[in-house]
């Protein structure tokens, strides 16, 4: 428990009031319609007539569409900045959100979709908070429902021997970068920006990063079967060059 509140602290200092701020970009990068536009259809159709449960649900990029689709969504949230900011999108009627961490806290009644995307289940800095994160979704999911995770696949054959960073993004105003500890499985994401002056802004966040394989065993130890994986959540097949995933869970039905 010790441990989960160090995390805690450390995950609250980075999603910060200016974090949360900078985080939405209405209409571009990551909120951009063809990034969220798959998402929420996907996860729409996965809830059905269900209800559906957001671990780390931040701003409410996916959430906000997702209940304005008709899907009752509760979020799970750690950041009392990002929190905030949900509250500027939708009000606690239309979104109910427990404060709390993704692989502790318990939402109320149950559900037939729980979901993390944008590689959220990372910032679970060790292997037994992540597979505890499979056991929190087990808990609050109906027999027969699933969980949903997407998450980048590690990028480890860009690293030949001696190296430890690999540039990820690079494209007008930003560098993404990534530096590897191959031993304990961890990254560290250096995101530069800058403009034509000669200052850069740099944010770092601490990852755990998850090989498929090693996610599909921790769903298992939580009662979970793989149902599909795929590259994207338009349904790209996965393949060996795939940068990332979208891994489908179910729970039994006749659990």
């Amino acid at each position: 428990m010790r441990l989960m509140t160090i995390v805690g602290d450390m995950e609250q200092e980075i999603w910060d009031a200016d974090t949360a701020r900078r985080y939405d970009t209405p209409g571009t990068g990551m909120f951009a319609p063809e990034v969220v536009g798959p998402a929420v259809d996907r996860l729409a159709a996965l809830a059905g007539d269900g209800r559906a449960l957001e671990f780390a649900v931040g701003t409410g990029r996916v959430a906000v569409p997702l209940a304005g689709r008709g899907v009752p969504v509760t979020g799970i949230e750690l950041s009392p900045a990002m929190l905030d900011r949900l509250r500027e999108k939708a009000d606690e009627t239309a979104i109910p959100v427990v404060a709390g961490d993704m692989a502790t806290a318990t939402a109320p009644g149950t559900y037939t979709l729980v979901y993390l995307v944008y590689n959220t289940i990372s910032n679970l800095l060790t292997q037994a908070e992540q597979v505890a994160c499979f056991r929190n979704a087990a808990r609050h999911l109906t027999p027969g429902g699933r969980f949903v995770i997407e998450l980048w696949v590690p990028e480890l054959r860009q690293l030949p021997p001696g190296r430890q960073a690999t540039v990820w993004q690079c494209e007008p105003g930003y560098i993404g970068l990534d530096t590897y500890d191959v031993l304990l499985q961890h990254v560290v994401s250096h995101h530069f920006q800058f403009d034509d002056g000669r200052q850069a802004r740099l944010s770092r966040s601490p990852h755990r990063y998850i090989w498929p394989a090693e996610l599909d065993l921790m769903a298992q130890l939580a009662g979970f079967e793989l149902e599909t994986r795929h590259g994207d959540w338009s349904g790209a097949p996965f393949t060996a060059d795939s940068r990332s995933h979208v891994s489908v869970y179910r729970i039994p039905p006749d659990r």
